[in-house]
């Protein structure tokens, strides 16, 4: 049972970064997403000048 009590801390620690990370990650998604959306309906409007490949 001692080694429960030392592993439990570091599984919690552990548990916390990983959904910390998973939302930051998600978060900067949306942000992508979002971002390339204005892009593209102020390139359909002809605010910004189009892309030359």
């Amino acid at each position: 049972m001692e080694y429960v009590a030392v592993i439990v801390p570091s599984l919690g620690v552990g548990v916390l970064f990983y959904f910390a990370m998973k939302a930051i990650f998600n978060a900067d998604r949306s942000e992508r997403e979002a971002l390339a959306q204005a892009e593209r309906e102020a390139e359909h409007k002809g605010e910004l000048p189009t892309k030359n490949p």
